[in-house]
């Protein structure tokens, strides 16, 4: 990633990490890739969730750990989106999404890939990268690192401090 800046949210309950993936889903757009890292626990699949909800989707979101990815297809302010689900916790080199053989054209969805720092970060030019962190209290933050691409996006997301 080239002329990123990070940004931390912090999440205290697991509520506010889906508030938070409902916002950013809203705001996706096909194309998009999120990669999501974190500790198992941390809220990764809480996020993806809420990025569902965002995107006017409306089936139940699991993690894909066992079957590698889900295609979920909803309807935001009238028209189709489609989200990408991937788990590549189990995947031990670079992912090529074409591997995947899913069933949809990735240009039209966005795509949200768990575990996907330092497999999948080469599928697009300018990722969002967002690492969740779950502390002892099981309250959460999030570290999100944006490009260019991302800026006003994740403006739009984070509150100013007070």
């Amino acid at each position: 990633m080239t002329d990123t800046a990070s940004v931390r949210l912090e999440l205290p309950e697991l509520a506010d990490t889906m508030r938070f993936g409902a916002a950013l889903g809203s705001r996706l757009r096909p194309g998009d890739l999120v990669l999501l890292a974190g500790e198992l626990g941390a809220g990764k699949t809480a996020l993806t969730k809420g990025i569902a909800v965002g995107m006017g989707i409306t089936e139940t979101i699991t993690s894909p750990t066992f079957v590698l990815a889900r295609v979920h297809n909803g309807t935001r302010d009238g028209l189709p989106t489609t989200l990408v689900h991937v788990d590549a916790y189990r995947l031990g080199g670079s992912v090529e999404l074409d591997d995947l053989d899913l069933d949809t054209d990735l240009s039209r969805a966005a795509v949200v890939i768990e575990w996907g720092e330092g497999i999948a970060a080469g599928l697009a030019s300018d990722p969002l990268h967002i690492k969740l962190i779950r502390h002892p209290d099981d309250s959460r933050s999030a570290v999100v690192s944006a490009g260019a691409r991302w800026r006003d996006t994740v403006s739009a997301l984070v509150p100013d401090p007070a």
